[in-house]
């Protein structure tokens, strides 16, 4: 389980196909921290780190993930929010992320909002927006954030500078695709509710 609060950022150093999998190599500056089979959350997708050499260590997504997730298209340099899972015995800063992508959206704008950012965007599904409410949880590439704004068809959240400059959300502008997990709680409620 994860919180949401992203610990650093990785870069993608190598990546090699095998079948429908892709092996992910990242180097960041926790390596020495990763140990082989450790559950850390890529801009929010939990992944198992396969392997460990000096300077990088491999995950590798399946066609599933890939599937469901923006981790197919990122480049040799792009950076990743990473998170490791949530000690027992530490605060819960954020809200319940489990790592598992509902959905992608894509970045409609992004406003400067002289201290802050905002940024809206649509998801991939629209089916999946009633899962989003105003001032409800939402996880975006790893990130726990609040929804400020949230209509049929769109919804927004704001970034502080500390988020900004520490995460991916620096590069992410018009047309970005970025990873949705929606709030857990609120799907058990709503599949409660549709029985």
């Amino acid at each position: 389980m994860f919180t949401g609060i992203i610990e650093t950022m990785a870069t993608l150093v190598a990546k090699d196909n095998e079948g429908s999998n892709i092996h992910f190599w990242f180097s960041s500056d926790i390596l020495k921290e990763l140990k082989i089979d450790q559950s850390v959350a890529h801009n929010g997708v939990c992944l198992t780190v396969v392997d460990i050499l000096t300077d990088r260590y491999k995950v590798t997504a399946i066609a599933e993930t890939l599937n469901r997730t923006n981790l197919g298209g990122i480049e040799i340099g792009n950076l990743v929010n990473l998170e490791r899972c949530m000690p027992s015995n530490g605060r819960f800063d954020g809200h319940i992320v489990q790592g598992h992508v509902d959905d992608v959206a894509t970045c409609q704008t992004v406003e400067d909002m002289n201290g802050s950012w905002s940024y809206v965007f649509k998801l991939a599904d629209d089916k999946q927006q009633k899962l989003i409410v105003q001032k409800g949880s939402i996880c975006i590439n790893g990130v726990s954030l609040t929804v400020v704004d949230c209509e049929q068809d769109w919804f927004s959240v704001a970034i502080i500078p500390y988020t900004h400059e520490h995460t991916n959300f620096i590069f992410i502008q018009r047309n970005s695709k970025v990873n949705i997990e929606f709030d857990i709680v609120g799907k058990y409620i709503l599949k409660h509710l549709e029985k």
